[in-house]
Formats: structure tokens, C-alpha cells, sequence
């Protein structure tokens, strides 16, 4: 059984789009999703510096682009991904990418959505000081009660020992003072406290745009940020994905589902490298592959043919090194 999962932010790095500029039609995708969002994302998966991409309004639109494009080169046809692929997660803004994967919203609709929610957060994230820090080891009932203590949110549950803790900088400088035991606290580059309550404005903006939109049920199983369990009617996918905004991240009880419904490979889009990290202390046993660059692109079709639910015909396009899986 073959899952495919979308990273967040935070998996983006400078000129990491470069590589599959040379692919037939990625460049020209590109550049449509780009005329939607308003940003020239060429530029910016290519020339950008760091400061420049780890901006919340550019790199959410940046990240779910490089997601549709890069399952585009793997699945040129939409309709080999639902016959191919079992389930498809996003974590955090990915979940957008993984619900255009599922079919709920088209790649412009998913870029409209993407652009309007970065636009939010940055601008929510500006009315204060906040911040987020990885908490890695430590018990977990003990990670979660010095969590509530020091007045943050567990705002990414991601399971195989790690919490991302959200709030004030005031209170992650009072958890650095005096962490969990046995855990290390990890300040992180973001703009603020996503999946807190500091982001109800961007919820307010994406509910009002939400209104507009036509979402579709989905065509492959859909799992939720909000509990790890899948949704299958459109409108509900995306109220969560306004919700989910504010809410916190359950990417522990989504990797809990995928071995309840017995995945046997996983497949991360560009910009990969997290979820497979994740993938393989929480999922012990399941073929991973980081689809970083195209390079990766003939063990990817391998995993398709080995792990996917049908022969999705994938072997259209050039040929690539065959590496091994990560």
C-alpha cells in the first residue's frame, strides 16, 4: 500500500527547485502557479536566499507549488495518482498540497487558498512576539503538562519523541529556562505561533475566502491534520483546513492510520526529507523515499510499481539515475 505525504513549512531551502527545472513542462507549471499566486516561485525555488523564502507569504505558496509540480512528474495524469496511491497527508500547509493531490481543490484553487493563508499568518504573526520550539525526548505526558505550565500549545504532535510547543517568546524563553526532563528544546526559525490561537485573524480571512470556493469530494483517502483519520467529504476538508490555522497538528495520529490501513511505501514530495524522518521511527518496517530532486524520480516509479494499488503508467518522460531509497 502506497501513501503519499506533503511537508510543511520549515522543509524549504535555497535553490532546491533547481534540479527539475530541466524537466519537461515543470518550469511552465511553475510559472502558471505563479501568475495565481502573485510570486515568482522559479525565483524563488532557484535564486532566492533563505531570509527571502523563509518569509510565511512566500514560503507556503512556494512549498505547496513544489508539491503539485513534483507529483506532477510522477503521476502526469491526476487520475494515475487515485489509482495508484492509497492515501495522501499533508503536514501543516501540506495538508493543501495532499488535498489537491486528493482532488478537493484544483492546483489554482489550492494556489489561491495557499496565497491568502500565507498573507494571514505573516500578518497575524506581525501583531507580536511569538514564536515555536521542537521539544524532542523526554515523557510524553511530562513534555505536554510543562507545556501547559509555562502556557504554550502543543501545536504540532509529530510523534517518534517530538512536540513543537507554541506561544509568546516570553514563554518559550521560560521552557528553555526549565524544560522537560530528559528532553532538549529546540528554538525554530518561523515567523510565530502557528497552530495557536495567536492565528485567528488568518482563520477570519481563509473562512471569508473559503466561501468562494468548490471544493470536490476527494478521489483518494484524505487524512486530517486535526485527528489523523481520513474525510471524505469536500467541504469538510476544507473547514478543516481553515481550522486547522489555529489547531494543532496530529501528525502522530497520522502516521498511526497509515499503519492501521497497512502502508508498505511512503513518498515525500519536494521539498522532502522531514515526514520520511519522521516515517522512519514511527513507521517501522515501511519503504521511505524523500523525492528531493529528480534524481530520486526512478526509485520513486519503482515504489509505485512495487507499493501502489495498480500500474499508474509512469514511465512516461526521461530516465533518471535510480538511487537507492531513503
Amino acid at each position: 500500500m502506497l501513501v503519499i505525504v506533503a511537508p510543511g513549512q520549515g522543509s524549504q531551502s535555497p535553490g532546491f527547485l533547481g534540479p527539475w527545472l530541466d524537466l519537461p513542462g515543470f518550469r511552465d507549471l511553475l510559472e502558471q502557479l505563479s501568475d495565481v499566486g502573485g510570486l515568482d516561485l522559479v525565483a524563488h525555488g532557484t535564486t532566492s536566499d533563505e531570509d527571502t523564502i523563509k518569509d510565511t507569504a512566500v514560503a507556503q505558496p512556494l512549498i505547496v507549488a513544489a508539491g503539485l509540480a513534483t507529483l506532477r512528474t510522477l503521476f502526469a495524469d491526476p487520475a494515475q495518482t487515485g489509482r495508484a496511491v492509497s492515501a495522501v497527508a499533508g503536514h501543516s500547509v501540506g495538508e493543501i498540497t495532499a488535498a489537491a493531490a486528493a482532488g478537493v481543490l484544483g492546483p489554482e484553487e489550492a494556489m489561491i487558498f495557499v496565497s491568502e493563508r500565507g498573507r494571514g499568518m505573516a500578518q497575524a504573526a506581525a501583531a507580536g512576539p511569538t514564536g515555536m520550539s521542537a521539544v524532542l525526548g523526554g515523557d510524553a505526558e511530562e513534555v505536554l503538562a510543562t507545556l501547559a505550565r509555562h502556557g504554550l500549545t502543543p501545536a504540532n504532535l509529530n510523534g517518534a519523541g517530538q512536540v513543537v510547543a507554541a506561544g509568546t517568546l516570553q514563554q518559550l524563553a521560560a521552557l528553555q529556562e526549565d524544560p522537560p526532563a530528559g528532553a532538549r528544546v529546540i528554538p525554530l526559525k518561523v515567523a510565530g505561533a502557528f497552530h495557536t490561537h495567536h492565528m485567528q485573524p488568518a482563520v477570519d480571512r481563509l473562512a471569508a475566502l473559503a466561501e468562494g470556493l468548490s471544493p470536490t469530494d476527494p478521489q483518494v483517502t484524505l487524512l486530517s491534520n486535526a485527528d489523523g483519520r481520513p474525510v471524505a467529504n469536500g467541504q469538510q476538508v476544507l473547514a478543516r483546513l481553515v481550522a486547522q490555522v489555529s489547531s494543532p497538528v496530529r501528525w502522530d495520529l497520522t502516521m498511526q492510520t497509515f499503519a492501521e490501513l497497512g502502508a508498505t511505501g511512503l513518498i515525500e514530495l519536494a521539498p522532502a526529507g522531514t515526514l520520511v524522518g519522521l516515517a522512519k521511527r514511527g513507521l517501522r518496517g515501511v519503504e521511505t523515499l524523500a523525492l528531493k530532486t529528480p534524481d530520486d524520480l526512478d526509485a520513486a516509479r519503482r515504489m509505485v510499481g512495487e507499493h501502489g494499488a495498480a500500474d499508474p503508467t509512469t514511465a512516461d518522460g526521461p530516465s533518471h539515475h535510480q538511487e537507492d531509497p531513503q
